[in-house]
């Protein structure tokens, strides 16, 4: 066999090892922003559960703020049902949405002081502020997880790959308005 072939075979072999690295490097950053993404579905899931409660005791003392708790409640429901059938685009959109219902029902809060000082609702916040940096904590590494898959699949020569293989960029968690950018605060003392 001449040695152009030989040569021919060589790259055609490297060039082969460099996909499958690469594809199999891509794969391995997906499932890293998927796990991101799952664990931080799991502190939601236990917000959603959480805000029912919540509103629940918010009730006894501010009645009259019926369309804030209910604007909660609606923001809560959406939020759960995108996890069921949204896009991961639709599932952080109604995440913000029901962030900022959190944070109206808080000022709503701020109103009562005979409901601040009601042990089960200091629970219940007690509660929500540790899933809300539980969730903040998570959407960081989530964030993190797609900063590196988007970075990887938008570098030459590894795009080449990503473009083949059908890996789509990813987006991050990021809150729609600068006061939502924190969590919010929960703390009645």
């Amino acid at each position: 066999m001449p040695l152009a072939a030989w040569i021919a075979i060589g790259a055609v072999v490297l060039i082969a090892l460099w996909y499958i690295s690469t594809h199999n490097s891509l794969v391995k950053l997906r499932v890293l922003y998927e796990e991101a993404f799952s664990g931080m579905d799991i502190f939601m899931k236990k917000r959603y559960d959480l805000i029912p409660n919540l509103v629940e005791t918010v009730k006894g003392y501010a009645a009259h703020e019926s369309s804030t708790l209910e604007a909660v409640i609606s923001a809560r429901n959406q939020a759960a049902n995108a996890g069921n059938s949204g896009s991961v685009e639709d599932r952080l959109q109604s995440e913000n949405e029901l962030s900022s219902a959190i944070s109206r029902l808080m000022v709503v809060v701020e109103q009562y002081p005979q409901l601040r000082a009601d042990s089960q609702f200091l629970n219940l916040s007690q509660q929500l502020s540790s899933i809300e940096t539980d969730i903040s904590q998570a959407r960081k590494y989530y964030n993190g997880a797609v900063r590196q898959f988007n970075t990887k699949i938008g570098l030459f020569p590894a795009s080449i790959v990503a473009s083949l293989g059908r890996f789509a960029k990813q987006p991050f968690f990021e809150l729609d308005s600068v006061s939502e950018r924190s969590a919010p605060q929960v703390s009645f003392s």
